[in-house]
């Protein structure tokens, strides 16, 4: 009796240890920050249990999120009191929290690592923050009409691409000077745009005219202009840099443009009104969300083919990948849930049904997430 109880008792603590094992090998070693945007909190979900782990009540309304790049810690953007917002990681509760503008509307890393930039259209400026006091270091004045910015790559020419909308055109900032270095004309109206990781490329969309527009930042001159099936509304990068997705209004498909070469290499099917996207590594796969369709579909970039469609939720806007690109975190506005798919199971799949891992309520109207390893 002894030595069955020994052994039922070393059996029962194996398959604890296995089970422990195989649970712990399910997830991510680390949090996702999601921005609720009608809660007013940041929703901290932990990716080793698939659970919400706490509500961070801010008080306003949150979206754009930056995982700090030199200390645990997270940065949340609340435009319509340009309030930025750290929240330390460990305690997961604000640190501080400070005011820089009436209203801001994007932030952005440095490549340097030790500052922001805060766009504040409203008030025509540009101001850099420092990371480690969070507090204001330079502002610089900005055309009339600015939307949106993006930031030079480190190695690049210290510049930001600021997009002035309406008027069709580009402002490059020379972040040293704090001047207007030169404008662009991207067309009647300016659509997304991105430095490529080289910085010596500056794509920029026009929706109106369906156009891809290709600038050497050095020069401003304009190198080429490639026409797309599509208004192009929405970019995302491969993580190499080498291939350049495109969505928009026009076409229920995928622009793939080589961005290097400045060629569009084709489009691809994606569902009904691709939206948002991100992309993984090792298999190498774009997510594409399907907002009205509330499905998400894969499609593999090497043989640029449907791998699977995956139904998520009601209204998804929003797609990151964690770190070790074993998950695909997807968060639906209407339906306030994020949800999540295993990356490997898309990969050899015969049937394009795909498997949705698990459903994580997250709270009212999920915006934007970040990802952080600990």
């Amino acid at each position: 009796m002894r030595r069955r109880s020994f052994i039922q008792a070393g059996l029962a603590a194996g398959l604890a240890s296995t089970a422990c094992q195989k649970k712990k090998s399910r997830g991510f070693s680390g949090f996702a920050f999601v921005s609720n945007y009608e809660g007013q909190a940041i929703a901290v979900v932990d990716l080793q249990t698939f659970t919400v782990v706490r509500h961070i009540r801010l008080g306003q309304s949150p979206t754009a999120l930056i995982a700090h790049p030199f200390r645990p810690s997270v940065l949340a953007l609340t435009p319509s009191t340009g309030a930025l917002h750290r929240i330390d990681v460990g305690t997961m509760a604000v640190e501080v929290s400070r005011v820089f503008t009436r209203s801001a509307t994007a932030m952005r890393l440095d490549p340097g690592g030790n500052t922001l930039w805060l766009l504040a259209p409203a008030e025509r400026k540009l101001v850099r923050v420092r990371l480690d006091t969070l507090d204001p270091d330079a502002i610089i004045a900005l055309p009339e009409g600015c939307r949106d910015i993006d930031i030079a790559p480190d190695g690049g020419l210290p510049y930001a691409a600021v997009n002035l909308g309406d008027t069709g055109r580009v402002a490059m900032m020379n972040l040293t000077t704090r001047k207007v270095q030169y404008e662009l004309k991207v067309g009647s109206q300016t659509g997304p745009l991105q430095f490529l990781k080289n910085g010596r490329l500056l794509l920029a969309g026009s929706p109106a005219e369906q156009l891809l527009v290709v600038f050497d930042v050095a020069t401003g001159q304009r190198i080429v202009e490639l026409p797309l099936s599509l208004k192009p509304e929405r970019f995302c990068f491969k993580q190499d840099g080498g291939q350049l997705f495109i969505t928009g209004a026009g076409q229920d498909a995928v622009a793939v443009v080589y961005p290097f070469q400045t060629q569009v290499a084709g489009t691809i099917l994606a569902g009904h009104e691709p939206g948002a996207m991100a992309t993984s590594v090792n298999p190498d796969f774009l997510f594409v969300a399907n907002r009205s369709s509330g499905e998400v579909t894969v499609l593999d970039i090497q043989t640029q083919k449907v791998r699977a469609v995956v139904p998520v939720g009601q209204d998804p806007d929003y797609i990151c990948i964690t770190p070790d690109n074993n998950f695909a975190l997807v968060l639906n506005r209407r339906s306030g849930d994020m949800a999540v798919i295993r990356v490997d199971a898309m990969a050899g799949r015969r049937t394009k049904a795909g498997p949705l891992f698990t459903m994580i309520p997250v709270g009212s109207m999920p915006v934007a997430a970040v990802v952080v390893e600990v």
